[in-house]
């Protein structure tokens, strides 16, 4: 991995072999940032995506491998309980050029990522709603 940083904003270049969500929640605990707005592109060999149901409360995954291109990356960094929290989303296309999205639970690099993250200066922490069945955000001290 490969990062600059100037003011807010953070650029980081994912080598092949380095997971996507796991580098990007360390270099966020690494450079202190707090709440971040993450984008990007790249190339991958494996992702997993998922959805939620929002009927049942239940979430579904699927694995992906082969030549993956990033479309878009997308998403945000917090905290939940004090512990970091990624939550990104995924456009990607497979061999033949479909196109596939959801949340993103992991993906690993084949060539390239190339990350932006912009810090904001606000704590934004997460709770678990048990009426959505998801860990909704929630600003303290606002």
């Amino acid at each position: 991995m490969f990062k600059t940083r100037k003011g807010d904003t953070l650029i980081i270049r994912l080598e092949k072999g380095e997971e996507l969500v796991e580098s990007i929640i360390n270099i966020c605990e690494e450079e202190k940032i707090k709440t971040g707005i993450v984008s990007g592109i790249g190339a991958c060999r494996e992702i997993e995506i998922g959805y939620f149901n929002t009927d049942n409360k239940e979430y579904f995954s699927k694995q992906f491998e082969g030549h993956l291109e990033i479309v878009s990356l997308s998403g945000n960094f917090s905290h939940m309980k004090r512990e970091p929290y990624g939550h990104f989303h995924m456009a990607f296309s497979d061999e033949d050029l479909n196109l596939h999205g959801g949340h993103l639970n992991s993906a690993v690099i084949s060539a390239t990522g190339e990350i932006f993250i912009q810090a904001v200066d606000v704590e934004v922490d997460r709770d678990f709603s048990e009426e959505i069945g998801l860990n909704l955000m929630e600003f303290r001290g606002e």
